[in-house]
């Protein structure tokens, strides 16, 4: 009876420690200086749009600094945070007749490994949703008191960070064009994911998904 019972329970294994080593990948951040950088430039062009008048009396000092931030968050969102934290990239090509061609690209799911994980991935949409939104309350704010100057600021500041969270949920969605689809879909999937996100795979790190427009 004992010999039965040994080998009754021989082949049992209780492997907790795939469980929390999975955990742990998905609460790490695997590209700590790309996160940084996903949200120094952004941020620091709103601190400093904000305590311009504090820190300077120079209008286009205080202009041509938050241009410059908002320049290089374009440009490192574009080119490099996306890529890394989420696994997309977006961008334009010129083809040999001379069309413009708008392409997104999002990485095909691995079952190997995880490019992007859990914390990373909402820190880089945190930051794209957030950031847009907080320069249309400048919008309004310069509009309604009369700070007409500042505009053109507030302006560029919008059109550079919407451009980004445009391409970027283009390639979530897999270059759908028609924006209000877009926008539902991403939400209602933004919404579940955030209800069940062990239901949903992030992307892998083999092959790419390319969409043309």
């Amino acid at each position: 009876m004992k010999q039965a019972l040994v080998d009754d329970t021989e082949d049992v294994s209780l492997d907790f420690g795939n469980e929390e080593e999975l955990a742990f990948q998905k609460a790490k951040i695997r590209h700590p200086v790309a996160t940084f950088f996903h949200l120094f430039f952004r941020v620091s062009a709103i601190i400093t749009y904000v305590g311009c008048d504090w820190f300077s009396k120079s209008f286009v000092g205080c202009f041509v600094t938050v241009l410059l931030l908002l320049s290089f968050d374009f440009w490192s969102v574009k080119n490099v945070t996306g890529r890394l934290m989420v696994g997309l990239r977006w961008w334009n090509q010129i083809d040999e007749d001379g069309k413009s061609h708008w392409i997104f690209e999002a990485r095909k799911v691995s079952p190997d490994m995880v490019a992007a994980t859990e914390a990373e991935a909402r820190v880089f949409w945190l930051g794209l949703i957030v950031c847009p939104m907080i320069w249309i309350v400048f919008f309004f704010s310069s509009l309604f008191s009369l700070k007409l100057k500042w505009l053109a600021l507030v302006i560029a500041g919008i059109s550079l960070q919407a451009a980004n969270l445009y391409g970027y949920v283009l390639c979530k969605m897999g270059g759908e064009s028609d924006i209000s689809k877009v926008t539902a879909s991403f939400l209602s999937q933004t919404v579940f994911q955030t209800a069940c996100p062990s239901d949903f795979q992030k992307p892998g790190l083999e092959g790419l998904e390319i969409h043309k427009h």
